[in-house]
């Protein structure tokens, strides 16, 4: 079955946006059934607000003992770590 661009209706806003052909591959490759019911800035919007904001703390490193920032509040149990004291502790 040849696949061809799709115009629907998004369930939030009311806009129209294209399921392209190679969107519908993916959903099919993924093994999705139903199709988007949102627009895609309705999609994020909905991602955005599931996850919540991410508020960045501001920490000392325990490596090298640069200031830097995560996006979580330490309980201070553990050591947290500069991205680059981190990506080579891993």
């Amino acid at each position: 079955m040849s696949l061809v661009d799709r115009t629907l209706t998004c369930r939030d806003c009311g806009a129209q946006f294209v399921f392209s052909a190679r969107e519908q591959e993916f959903y099919q490759s993924k093994g999705f059934e139903n199709e988007p019911a949102r627009c895609p800035e309705c999609r994020q919007a909905r991602k955005t607000t599931r996850r919540g904001s991410s508020e960045m703390t501001e920490v000392v490193c325990a490596g090298c003992g640069v200031t830097t920032e995560v996006p979580f509040k330490p309980t201070g149990t553990k050591p947290v770590y500069c991205r680059d004291c981190f990506n080579t502790r891993s």
